[in-house]
């Protein structure tokens, strides 16, 4: 019997921050474009939060054996040199698994580490797609930086200028990469051999939309500007994030904002991951409570010195009122009123979308990005790490939907600055302004996902779609130069 039915196999990277957004891909795959799914990821201790979630989506997961690397990382190593090493050694066990199929996938997709992957395309003759988990903006910085000249390089990284792309906004010093930064490291080497591998695949699908990004999404499509070195077809195939569970509407955190006016809570989280030092931490407990505005703020521990470094201990016990001891003593009786303060985790995708909240403070990873987006959220940009700076200068200086309150360390009174940012986004003009655009940013979205209005995700994944159900029929290799 002929299978006429396309099989996407899908690779994940390590954290939530890949999974979630390729787990909704399969989703959508398998719903609305008839795919066979099987959604491969390293396998996790079963009580991580990542297993939890994935035990929830209803989507086929195969867990791969996570590799040891100690012998060949050094602990000090950055995180991305770490999984780009893991997703490299895991390559075997993800071509066990696809050898031992019936039905051998017909397109494998790949993360943004993955990329040590696409040479099973050839092995097992299947299509290859790279899903930027991220946005439009960091694939054109990714695939452009790599090919300039030595003396460009060194005038944005060492002059501290700000990097022309083609077709896009430059991007401010600041606001560079890490891996930009040490030229001479195996972080940086490690990153440039990901970015130099996107164009080896048969396209590129990236988590976003037309209307969020029109700029850098024209300048990748086009073979005078950016679409010269990307070379292969971008597709926009976002938003992707995870969905309002209504499973979640009785819990405590939304209970309490069912008691608040509309549009009047500050959400403030950074992220699974993030976290600030104890100084920015106390500075910004003052500015909340100066601020005299509602909030929501999941703390976690401070980290003091590299993001990588080990959190403090907690007292269990912390202070008389239950302030956390990193926190201003007595901070939760005297915010009591108008505060809440959630140890670790809230369900953020129900948080934004309840009606109470009017902004959201982020470090602007990207799924916490467009879930502020999708939700019509106006933001303050918080932004700690990798991709983070670049996200903030979207939201603020392109789409005007977020004002920064990074660097704050070195201003002379950060709880002030604090208390005067917090104030404009929920209070202000600028808020207003700002909530207004982000409204209609987020009216967009629903259009982009439309198969009625020929809304840019859709019709990308169906492109998608057909590519693949050509290869499948024809039982032949479409890669490009074949």
């Amino acid at each position: 019997m002929k299978i006429t039915k396309p099989h996407a196999a899908l690779l994940s990277s390590p954290g939530m921050g890949h999974i979630i957004p390729v787990i909704e891909l399969a989703k959508r795959l398998s719903t609305d474009h008839a795919f066979q799914v099987t959604v491969f990821v390293l396998e996790t201790d079963a009580a991580s939060a990542q297993s939890m979630y994935l035990n929830s989506t209803g989507v086929d997961v195969v867990n791969i054996p996570s590799p040891d690397i100690s012998n060949l990382v050094d602990p000090e190593d950055h995180v991305v040199t770490k999984i780009g090493i893991m997703m490299r050694e895991a390559v075997p066990a993800l071509r066990s698994n696809i050898a031992a199929m019936i039905q051998k996938p017909t397109v494998l997709i790949i993360d943004l580490f993955g990329t040590d992957a696409l040479c099973l395309a050839a092995e097992f003759n299947m299509l290859t797609y790279v899903f930027m988990t991220t946005n439009a903006r960091f694939l054109g910085v990714t695939i452009y930086y790599p090919n300039l000249d030595k003396d460009v390089k060194e005038e944005h990284t060492v002059q501290r200028k700000p990097l022309e792309i083609p077709g896009c906004e430059p991007v401010q010093f600041e606001d560079t990469l890490d891996a930009y930064l040490v030229p001479d490291e195996p972080l940086y080497r490690d990153f440039v051999r990901h970015c130099l591998a996107y164009p080896k695949a048969d396209g590129i699908l990236v988590n976003t939309w037309e209307e969020m990004e029109p700029k850098s999404l024209k300048s990748l499509q086009d073979p005078k500007l950016l679409g010269r070195l990307a070379r292969v077809p971008v597709y926009p195939i976002g938003p992707l994030c995870r969905p309002v569970e209504t499973s979640k509407t009785d819990h405590p955190v939304l209970d309490w904002l069912s008691q608040q006016p509309d549009e009047s809570v500050l959400y403030i989280s950074f992220g699974s991951g993030g976290s600030l030092t104890a100084k920015l931490l106390t500075e910004l407990a003052w500015g909340l409570e100066q601020s005299q505005q509602r909030f929501i703020w999941v703390v976690r521990p401070p980290v003091d010195g590299l993001s990588c470094g080990a959190y403090l201990s907690v007292n269990s016990g912390g202070a008389k009122d239950s302030t956390p001891e990193y926190l201003p003593e007595g901070f939760v009786t005297r915010t009591s009123d108008r505060g809440l303060v959630v140890p670790s985790w809230a369900p953020q995708a129900e948080v934004l979308a309840h009606r109470a909240v009017g902004g959201f403070l982020t470090h602007c990873g990207w799924n916490s990005t467009i879930e502020g987006v999708v939700n019509g959220v106006p933001m303050i940009a918080w932004p700690l790490f990798a991709d983070q700076n670049m996200n903030a200068a979207l939201l603020s200086d392109e789409l005007g939907i977020a004002v920064r309150a990074d660097g704050l360390e070195e201003a002379d009174s950060t709880r002030s600055e604090i208390e005067a940012i917090v104030r404009k986004v929920m209070a202000g003009e600028e808020g207003e302004e700002m909530r207004r655009k982000v409204k209609k940013l987020r009216d967009n979205v629903e259009m982009s996902l439309s198969s009625d209005g020929g809304g840019s995700a859709h019709e990308s994944l169906c492109r998608v779609t057909e590519e693949c159900q050509r290869f499948l029929e024809r039982g032949t290799d479409l890669a490009r130069g074949a």
